[in-house]
């Protein structure tokens, strides 16, 4: 099959891959792009995988005032190179990161940085619920197991859906820009502050 250089650029502005990435994942596809975009997509999560060993020294440190002063947010995301702490897509990653956290206020970046005394209390409290609600014993761990993993995703930010696409998580959406950075890419910590608290 013929894959033409529309096709290879229209790729290329959807994903940020290189030209010869974008020819490859066409051809794979049979010139279907969106099945092109998701091979990209895949291989850039792998590859964005490898690279989160990799130091981050670079980055922005974003803000976000919402609600005529009322709610604000400082963010710290960190990337490899003050080049890519430039472009356009980690300065947009940073603002919508701040605004994320403004509209769902979460705990911590991820659950292994919830405090612990945190972490057991909610547990505690969903055995409590789950031998109230009459379950069975034997299946009271892994009641409790969901009942947290429900917990992180509510309120670790790298596991909630982000706000702007709820089909996929802050995670996936860092990981995502890292894949078309070529870089490392790490919240490091945010604050948020709301009047009154």
């Amino acid at each position: 099959m013929s894959i033409s250089a529309a096709q290879v650029k229209e790729l290329r502005d959807r994903t940020g891959a290189g030209i010869l990435e974008c020819r490859k994942a066409l051809e794979e596809s049979g010139g279907d792009l969106e099945a092109a975009v998701d091979i990209l997509r895949a291989r850039g999560a792998a590859k964005a995988a490898t690279r989160a060993g990799r130091q981050t020294h670079e980055g922005l440190i974003g803000q976000y005032v919402h609600m005529n002063g009322r709610i604000g947010v400082l963010v710290e995301v960190n990337c490899e190179t003050d080049f890519v702490a430039r472009t356009d897509d980690f300065q947009e990653l940073v603002r919508n990161l701040a605004m994320h956290i403004a509209a769902t206020n979460p705990l911590a970046v991820s659950a292994e940085d919830l405090p612990e005394d945190v972490v057991e209390r909610e547990k505690a409290v969903f055995l409590e619920q789950t031998k109230n609600e009459g379950r069975p014993e034997h299946l009271w761990d892994r009641i409790v197991e969901g009942k947290m993993k429900r917990f992180y995703q509510d309120n670790t930010l790298l596991d909630q859906a982000y706000i702007r696409d709820t089909d996929k998580t802050v995670g996936e959406l860092i990981a995502e820009i890292s894949a078309k950075t070529g870089e490392n890419i790490v919240v490091r910590r945010f604050a948020r502050f709301e009047l009154g608290e």
